[in-house]
């Protein structure tokens, strides 16, 4: 982590509540309980025994206690075999947080320069919660100019469509010195992570992690926490969004590992961490860059990969991982029987669709020994360049939910246009654009429901019903596509034009479920999910660039059941709406 130098910082994490009885969460449902299974001997004969013991089936009841050798426990009635779409603890806890996010100036690779932070850190501090809990966060915009709103990453905020954080869709953005609370549950477990949905504020540095705890595929001694991996540049994100659109997407400088890295080996320093011999580690990987899809592996260990996104898998060995923008992977490394010894981690741009100048130097350490300070000697394993996402065949859910074979269909075709000498992006024929100070929640809430064709809608009145969504591309750049209010089932992916007629191509049965998927450069992407979540959602790619020039659509879901708290929602636009005239401040990009 690296501190900024501030005016201020301010950071309070209180816990309310106590434990209480478990209940059924009764809004979102997965489908037919004949659908629904654990993959139980799968992740049994998948697992090994670790130090502390067995990954075996998990058990239940009373008696089952999540612990380093029984992991797939949680609490009373509750495991790893639980539809979490169906069932949460009902913990009676809330988890409250108070973020700040403020001008200032960090150095994390030696090369200082202005970011834009939460509470003075870079990444921002985590939220940590537990599944079920209750999770409060109040958010003061202490930044000179511009906006500010959360989105938290992949949680997806059961019936609280309002708490998803996004500007000109959700909210108007919080204007400087205003504070808004977001409110939400942890319905999920795993990792998640937050970032700014303004602008490309994001990548000057306002983000951070969500930690869930909750049961796990595999047994683990200790939780290393999360480990962000990103590109970085020595300009500011809006300097470099006007060259993006302008002259194509720019090249990374370097590239971070939890904030550190070295530059030219002459300032900076690396990310390091100690193992201790025969230690199992969990770590939560998070690509949170603006445009460097990575390959990450740690010379000379082997991986066990037990989540994608938030959702558990049965686990699989590996020694590198692919991992898109967005995308998290938790992931179980076993410390070598060694007292001493240095081994690079690694987190390497893809060439094929990453432009960086630091390919092979986006490196930190893993010693044996607290002593030691030489750089590793260690190599790299062998790979080939490629943006494209873990094999589907690795990727099976531990939870096994069927897609339904009834469904709705949508098309969504991208493309690029050029308007006024700058780059836009395309989808169904139409490169979005909101409007900060009159979001789609504002809409809703005044019974709005002409859609202008620059909004880029797909509405989806109806309750329960499957939706596939056909996303292609001819041009041959892979794009992260991330959809907001729910996990979708990926269905298929690949390249060339995808055939209508061809459905025995599509894997309903347990198809991996997340919440960012690759789409294959001049290739299509298959995703299904069910209308089982009421709210405006967004769906975009989650390169920087690209949604800031218009590639996103955005889903209104069961709009007459869409509730908003109106007193909250007016106000912060009627203190945006003020500042904008004060300030004289344009609205530059796409509005999200």
């Amino acid at each position: 982590m690296v501190c900024g130098k501030l005016l201020a910082t301010w950071a309070i994490a209180v816990v309310t509540g106590a434990t209480a009885a478990c209940t059924s969460n009764r809004h979102q449902t997965a489908g037919d309980s004949a659908d629904v299974s654990p993959v139980t001997e799968a992740v049994a004969s998948s697992s090994s025994p670790s130090s502390s013991g067995s990954s075996g089936s998990p058990s239940s009841g009373a008696a089952c206690v999540n612990s380093p050798s029984n992991r797939a426990c949680w609490t009373e009635g509750f495991d790893l075999s639980t539809n979490y779409y169906d069932e949460v603890p009902d913990t009676g806890v809330v988890r409250e947080y108070w973020f700040n996010v403020e001008n200032g100036t960090a150095a994390p690779d030696g090369y200082e320069m202005p970011v834009q932070l939460i509470n003075g850190s870079f990444p921002g501090p985590t939220i940590i919660a537990d599944w079920g809990d209750t999770v409060v966060v109040h958010l003061k915009n202490s930044l000179q100019t511009n906006g500010t709103g959360l989105h938290f990453h992949g949680i997806r905020q059961n019936w609280t469509d309002q708490m998803d954080g996004v500007p000109s869709i959700t909210q108007c953005p919080i204007a400087p010195n205003d504070t808004y609370t977001y409110k939400w549950r942890a319905v999920e477990y795993g990792t998640g992570w937050y970032h700014s949905h303004f602008y490309v504020q994001a990548w000057d540095g306002v983000f951070g992690g969500i930690t869930i705890n909750g049961p796990a595929s595999a047994n683990y001694d200790v939780d290393l926490g999360h480990l962000f991996l990103n590109d970085w540049y020595h300009q500011t994100a809006d300097e470099l969004v006007t060259k993006a659109a302008t002259g194509g997407p720019p090249t990374a400088v370097n590239g971070l590992i939890n904030g550190t890295n070295t530059f030219n080996d002459t300032m900076g320093s690396r990310f390091e961490t100690i193992f201790e011999p025969g230690t199992r580690y969990r770590l939560r990987l998070v690509n949170a860059a603006a445009d460097n899809h990575f390959r990450f592996m740690i010379d000379n260990h082997t991986m066990e990969i037990i989540a994608t996104d938030f959702v558990p898998i049965v686990p699989y060995n590996a020694t590198q991982l692919s991992i898109g923008m967005g995308q998290r992977y938790d992931i179980i490394v076993e410390a070598k029987d060694l007292t001493d010894g240095d081994f690079w981690l690694r987190s390497i741009a893809q060439e094929s669709c990453s432009e960086s100048d630091a390919v092979d130097d986006v490196k930190g350490i893993i010693r044996y020994s607290n002593s030691s300070t030489s750089d590793p000697t260690t190599s790299a394993y062998s790979y080939t360049d490629s943006c494209l996402d873990e094999a589907s065949s690795n990727l099976v859910p531990y939870l096994a939910i069927n897609a339904s074979d009834t469904y709705i269909s949508a098309d969504e075709k991208v493309a690029v246009e050029v308007t006024d000498n700058a780059l836009l992006w395309t989808m169904n024929k139409t490169s979005m654009h909101t409007q900060w100070e009159y979001p789609t929640a504002m809409q809703i809430s005044q019974k709005n429901s002409t859609w202008l064709t620059k909004q880029n809608v797909i509405h989806l009145p109806d309750a329960d019903k499957w939706v596939y969504m056909v996303i292609h591309s001819p041009f041959a750049q892979d794009h992260p596509m991330h959809l907001h209010g729910h996990d979708f089932w990926v269905l298929d992916s690949g390249y060339g034009n995808f055939d209508s007629t061809q459905t025995d191509r599509l894997t309903l049965v347990n198809a991996p479920r997340r919440d960012v998927a690759m789409m294959p450069g001049s290739g299509y992407l298959v995703i299904a999910f069910k209308t089982n979540n009421p709210g405006a959602w967004l769906m975009h790619c989650h390169i920087a660039w690209h949604t800031s020039e218009g590639f996103a659509v955005q889903i209104v879901e069961r709009e007459s059941e869409i509730t908003f708290d109106t007193d909250v929602l007016n106000q912060t636009c009627t203190n945006w709406m003020n500042y904008v005239v004060q300030s004289d401040l344009n609205q530059y990009d796409s509005g999200v």
